[in-house]
């Protein structure tokens, strides 16, 4: 287990920048305590009861996984809140937009993994260095749970080749993996504890192994923008401002919701969706793993 980032009155210290930098990842930092992980978690799956067999417009985990932020509270006030933003001002700076959050859970003894591959190879950004994510767990996220894996300075390379799996058990939106064999010896386990944090980079390769354990693997993925980043060919998309100013423009913005599946914030969804969604699966004959 990798010790504790100790943060300076909840801030990232000139060290942990630069070791982020070199890196590409920084892990783990504890953002929120113990006992408030768990009621989140709490929270979570008390609406994950309510909301299963519900007549919503698409399923439950399509919500989860895809711009969470837009539709469920819980997913908004995680991304909005000032200890996370705290953190990841000392990568982007003090205005910060979320492209998304994503609910990201493996249940106990699936199959279900990530394959290794690089966030923005389909994401239409380019090779960016604004843009970064940071990943609370909700539950341990260990070895045997299915915990993510770094390869360490892997985001100094461009976007390198990838191919579409499009596999059954791939949690990924198009199964996507790098053509590059990663030796288990360049694999770094991101083991967390429930309240911890890590942040990565947007081409830091990586993936994550299936939930082996007795316990889900319960874990927001939230990613942050600065605002000169923009769609490349200046394709249409969506963020919420979370601090700070926005003084490009280059994304609409939206609010989070601010209760659990309105009508206006499924409307919202909708259209995100349908502008991501052609972004994300360009070139691809498939659908989405998350519909």
């Amino acid at each position: 287990m990798t010790n504790l980032q100790p943060l300076e009155n909840g801030h990232l210290n000139a060290s942990q920048k630069d070791n982020y930098w070199q890196d590409g990842y920084l892990f783990p930092m504890q953002v929120i305590s113990e006992e408030e992980a768990a009621t989140l978690r709490h929270e979570l799956e008390t609406l994950e009861a309510n909301w299963l067999d519900a007549d919503l417009p698409r399923p439950l985990n399509t919500y989860k996984r895809l711009n969470a932020n837009c539709t469920i509270s819980l997913a908004a006030r995680i991304a909005s809140d000032p200890r996370v933003l705290n953190v990841v001002e000392g990568i982007l700076g003090p205005d910060i937009l979320l492209w998304g959050a994503e609910l990201f859970i493996k249940e106990p003894h699936t199959s279900a993994y990530v394959s290794m591959h690089q966030d923005l190879t389909y994401w239409g950004m380019g090779e960016i260095d604004g843009l970064v994510t940071a990943w609370i767990a909700l539950s341990p996220a260990t070895i045997a749970s299915g915990c993510m894996e770094f390869v360490a300075g892997s985001h100094k390379n461009p976007i390198l080749p990838h191919q579409d799996t499009h596999g059954d058990n791939n949690l990924l939106s198009r199964g996507q993996e790098i053509k590059v064999e990663v030796a288990p010896e360049d694999r770094v386990s991101v083991e967390l504890q429930p309240g911890q944090m890590s942040l990565h980079h947007g081409l830091t390769i990586h993936g994550s192994g299936p939930n082996t354990s007795d316990d889900r693997r319960i874990a927001i993925a939230m990613r942050f923008l600065r605002p000169d980043m923009a769609q490349m060919g200046g394709a249409k998309d969506y963020a919420m401002l979370v601090r700070g100013e926005d003084r490009f423009g280059n994304f609409h913005h939206y609010d989070g919701a601010a209760s659990d599946f309105s009508a206006d914030s499924l409307a919202m969804f909708e259209t995100i969706r349908d502008a991501q969604n052609a972004i994300l699966m360009k070139g691809s004959d498939q659908k989405a793993s998350y519909d």
